[in-house]
């Protein structure tokens, strides 16, 4: 079989692309795999217009251009707390790019007609539509201008099956139907049932379960590009989007593993039904970091952190909220300057994307060998000291194993209850995203410091340097 170069270099860029992927994979190789990955993609784009000889046109190239500033600008200027919002958005922006071209092609009278064509374009408007919208209800949710508990309406299952019952039946009959008035119609209603589905779905997904949403729709949008690449016979689109879309299914299917869940319960949001944790009360009680009392002086964070030997730090959204990333770093300094053993607890979940606290932790240079995942951990907390929970709820909940019938009953958690004594910093004791109540907070070793982490954190940290001299 004989390649041409074209071919070749498309092979080529792909295999870049898939080394890039995999240098992502690591926190210490994650930056030159972006950076690969991005100039493999420029690098795309350039063959892709020199190939079908229409570099002569200049709105093309200033397209680009400022489409690269943009990018460059908001890259910048995002705090990493926004970064699942901005992830989210991209993956909206590769499926609304996706639509566009399919509507081109459809619209053009120049386009390649015929069944399969017709069928590819209309598939990937669809998928595109769906993507797009669903990415933009994910990203106000996670930017907390939606409600980030699941958002249900009466007859909600309904519709979502009907619309997408009506859309597969539209995408089957404009591929058939030859009559440009017809096929404009059909389009159209299709475009719109696809923007309702993607508002449809990605509504009543609970906050919590946004990691796996995002994967999901980074996904789909590496499918709609493929399927666009299948219409107009673009062999590098197709593998691209292949690439895209096969890791982010990848991806989203080790997300539901981790949290035990099938991805169909998640999209329909029956995983967050806000419940009651078998009547237990809530923990009122609240102890002092500045004056603990006489009798439970042996309770003291500062003391117990200075006794200790070996501590784990549990990061979760709660940190990330009130960016006490660096406040984390420095507490953890302190402790192994005084020749403490401390690592971090990442569950897989932890956050509102897919390495959310990796992301964070590495912003302030945590060696990437101190982040140990769920299962390498969760063995560890038996025999550690202090346990320091920060602004995590559902991931440390041991509901999870006892409470049949709540919504993260039998999701994998970090046993955080096993630790000889843990220090919770979080904002308050209300449940997590599940609704759930958090027996943790109840147990006798378990010393509440409640309050924005930032602060308290602060205070730990400031206390353990009082204690030296």
């Amino acid at each position: 079989m004989n390649f041409s170069g074209y071919e070749i270099f498309s092979l080529s860029l792909s295999i870049v692309i898939l080394i890039g992927i995999k240098l992502m994979s690591s926190p210490k190789t994650a930056m030159q795999g972006n950076r690969l990955g991005a100039i493999a993609m420029l690098a795309a784009i350039v063959l892709v217009l020199v190939y079908n000889e229409i570099i002569s046109l200049p709105i093309l190239w200033i397209a680009m251009v400022l489409g690269g500033i943009i990018g460059y600008v908001l890259a910048v200027k995002v705090a990493m707390i926004q970064m699942p919002q901005m992830v989210s958005l991209l993956n909206g922006l590769g499926g609304g790019a996706s639509a566009l071209v399919a509507l081109v092609l459809i619209f053009d009278g120049n386009a390649q007609t015929g069944f399969f064509s017709q069928f590819s374009s209309q598939l990937a408007l669809a998928v595109g539509g769906v993507t797009f919208s669903g990415s933009l209800i994910a990203a106000a949710k996670l930017d907390r201008r939606l409600h980030q508990q699941p958002i249900t309406f009466k007859g909600h299952s309904f519709f979502t099956l009907t619309c997408l019952v009506i859309l597969v039946l539209l995408i089957i009959v404009g591929a058939i139907v030859v009559n440009f008035e017809s096929i404009t119609t059909i389009t159209l209603i299709i475009l719109l049932l696809s923007l309702a589905y993607g508002i449809l779905f990605a509504i009543r997904v609970g906050g919590a379960d946004m990691p796996i949403t995002i994967s999901l729709l980074n996904s789909y949008s590496g499918l709609a590009a493929a399927i666009c690449g299948w219409a107009i016979a673009e062999p590098l689109l197709v593998s691209v989007g292949a690439i895209v879309g096969a890791s982010g299914i990848i991806l989203t299917q080790i997300m539901c593993k981790a949290m035990n869940r099938p991805l169909s319960d998640v999209l329909n949001g029956s995983t967050l039904t806000a419940v009651s944790n078998n009547g237990q009360d809530k923990v009122q009680t609240e102890k002092s970091l500045q004056q603990p009392e006489v009798e439970e002086q042996e309770m003291d964070p500062v003391c117990l952190l200075k006794n200790s030997k070996k501590v784990i730090v549990v990061p979760g959204y709660g940190m990330a909220l009130a960016q006490a990333q660096h406040q984390v770093k420095r507490l953890a300094d302190i402790l192994e300057s005084e020749d403490k053993d401390v690592s971090f607890a990442i569950h897989p979940v932890a956050g509102r994307m897919p390495g959310h606290m990796n992301v964070l932790l590495a912003e302030v240079d945590i060696p990437y060998e101190k982040l140990k995942e769920m299962d390498e951990v969760n063995p560890e907390f038996i025999e550690t000291d202090v346990a320091i929970v920060i602004g995590a709820c559902d991931v440390v909940n041991p509901a999870a194993i006892s409470a049949e019938g709540t919504p993260i009953y039998g999701m994998p958690i970090l046993r955080v209850d096993e630790a000889k004594n843990v220090i919770v910093c979080n904002l308050d004791t209300k449940p997590g995203y599940s609704g759930v109540e958090n027996p943790l907070y109840q147990q006798p070793n378990v010393l509440l410091l409640l309050g924005n982490a930032t602060e308290t954190i602060e205070q730990l940290a400031d206390g353990l340097e009082s204690s030296r001299s």
